[in-house]
């Protein structure tokens, strides 16, 4: 760490990234352009390791860099924002979309499930039994609806 603050591989490594990282964030727009030495490198300000940490742990709970990068914005800029857009109301927006993943999963690992319990080998012979709990039929009849 220099006096005014941390090199690109003194920073990803106190934040758990890599360089190429750091560059691609700053071309995205969520870390602002560094200093630079007076021998080229980059220099950022001690507080970028806790604004990585932040992207990061966004990222872990579901958050896309562009969802990313609008929370960040909207703290940023918190007054005269809409209250629709701070982390509240995008948190509730995301737990729901998760909901539905899980429900999705669920139904998927039900029917994986139901499959290796009928004794399921083979897709096309399984599809022509009446007990393959595979939803053929059921995709089949959405498609048909779906071209009308």
């Amino acid at each position: 760490m220099t006096s005014s603050g941390l090199r690109s591989g003194e920073l990803a490594d106190a934040a758990g990234v890599n360089q190429q990282t750091l560059r691609y964030y700053e071309r995205r727009g969520l870390l602002a352009s560094p200093q630079r030495s007076p021998g080229g490198h980059r220099i950022y300000p001690a507080e970028t390791v806790t604004l990585l940490r932040i992207i990061k742990t966004a990222q872990r709970l579901g958050f896309t860099l562009n969802e990313v990068a609008d929370l960040l914005d909207a703290g940023r800029h918190r007054h005269g924002r809409r209250p629709d857009s701070g982390l509240q109301a995008r948190a509730r927006d995301k737990l729901a979309e998760i909901e539905q993943k899980l429900t999705d999963l669920t139904v998927i690992r039900d029917t994986l499930r139901a499959a290796i319990s009928a004794g399921c080998d083979d897709l096309v012979s399984c599809a022509d039994s009446p007990c393959c709990p595979l939803p053929f039929a059921e995709l089949a009849q959405r498609n048909d609806n779906a071209g009308h």
